[in-house]
């Protein structure tokens, strides 16, 4: 009770006060511009990540596969891009964060395509490994750009209306080939994908603003160790960190499973059916960019474990029989889930003073490191216990992710 009165009483954090002219504000052309390029490169992100999803059961089918096997096509993806993150984030404090978004982006969207051609499992596996590789470039630079050139006023905005477009690219990823492998093949579904993220890339590049507060850091093993070790240091961050494992993981799981009991009995779901329920990720759409704005006026300690509390929430009404509860616990966990993260991700650039890439990284390579490893664990849980042992391990995932962002609202505000 003493921690719920404790963060009843936290006032919102405070802003820092700067004078900076070069931030892009809210209302200006600047700032439309920037909010329509990273809402281009979020959708082509999450739609070339997640597009594999309603695929799954078919390429346990196709490939005489069980369903952990198949969700490799995801893992390897969140995997590489995990990996990629630790290299990509540094990189960009050194040459700039346009180049290397806009490559990330192209060369996504091109092994993409490629992977539509594959005629053999470990060969769509390893291009869909280098679609992770590649927007490893992408993920966490758009972060650290958003919290480097919005004013800090309205970042807490921009951040929402980003992970908008990665909540409209995960539900159109999903929902485009959900739908297209009723009717054609998966090939045909992983070309028109990759065809419409070309057309997000060359709009990424046309829209986005130059950079006019980015630094270049030199880029050397030391101070890489040094970021590295001051960003573990803060009171916060690492805690962060393992809140961006804990929520992607029981995310990915729910999404990667829920299309096996839907297409079982008692429901009988034919794949077109089990796609358009990506419409659920329109309520992502709507918390990332509200969430975001709440904490802005709240205060993030508020708002981000309430966040969490709902997406449990979520979880409990999929495990009733009822298909309407059931889509409406898709609808409220989504929610949840884009609120959560959208707090979290501005929450990083407010607390990185220094080295703001890295800790992009550092807090997106758990991010897909959850993804990666939660997505397949829990093949297993869903192999032996079915969807009740989904609901387990996603409660368990979401009741530590509740503890550590009580914890995050005891934490002072640090100070810029």
């Amino acid at each position: 009770m003493k921690t719920a009165v404790a963060l009843v009483a936290t006032k919102p954090e405070p802003e820092p006060m700067t004078s900076n002219d070069a931030w892009i504000e809210k209302g200006t052309p600047a700032f439309m511009r920037t909010v329509l390029a990273l809402f281009s490169g979020g959708f082509a992100t999450f739609a070339l990540l997640y597009c594999v999803q309603p695929m799954m059961p078919l390429l346990s089918k196709e490939f005489g596969i069980n369903a952990a096997q198949s969700s490799l096509v995801l893992s390897v993806s969140t995997g590489m891009l995990a990996l990629g993150l630790l290299v990509t984030g540094p990189i960009s404090d050194r040459i700039g964060r346009k180049p290397v978004m806009v490559a990330a982006l192209g060369c996504a969207a091109l092994s993409t395509i490629a992977s539509a051609v594959m005629p053999t499992w470990e060969l769509v596996l390893a291009t869909r490994a280098l679609v992770g590789l590649s927007l490893s470039g992408l993920a966490a630079v758009a972060m650290t750009y958003l919290s480097e050139e919005i004013h800090p006023q309205h970042i807490g905005l921009a951040m929402g209306l980003y992970i908008g477009g990665n909540a409209i690219g995960g539900m159109c990823g999903r929902l485009i080939t959900g739908v297209l492998i009723d009717f054609v093949s998966w090939h045909a579904a992983l070309l028109t994908l990759g065809s419409l993220a070309l057309l997000a890339a060359i709009v990424f590049w046309k829209a986005l603003p130059e950079s006019r507060n980015f630094q270049p850091q030199t880029l050397n093993p030391r101070t890489l160790v040094n970021g590295f070790l001051m960003h573990f240091k803060d009171a916060g961050l690492p805690w962060l960190f393992l809140e961006a494992f804990l929520l992607m993981g029981a995310f990915v799981t729910l999404f990667n499973y829920i299309g096996y009991r839907l297409l079982a009995e008692p429901y009988h779901m034919n794949q077109a059916l089990v796609g358009l329920l990506s419409v659920v990720y329109l309520s992502g759409i709507y918390s990332s960019a509200q969430v975001g704005a709440l904490a802005d006026r709240l205060g993030r300690r508020k708002v981000f474990w309430a966040s969490i509390v709902v997406m449990g929430g979520g979880l409990l009404m999929t495990l009733t029989q009822p298909l309407s509860l059931i889509i409406l616990g898709m609808l409220v966990f989504t929610f949840g889930f884009f609120g959560a993260h959208s707090v979290a991700s501005s929450w990083i650039g407010r607390r990185a003073l220094k080295a703001k890439g890295q800790a992009s990284s550092l807090y997106l390579f758990c991010y897909y490191a959850g993804s990666s490893v939660a997505g397949t664990a829990g093949g297993v849980f869903w192999h032996h216990w079915g969807w009740n042992g989904i609901g387990l391990f996603i409660g368990s995932l979401l009741a530590v992710a509740l503890m550590v962002a009580l914890r995050l609202s005891t934490l002072a505000p640090k100070a810029a």
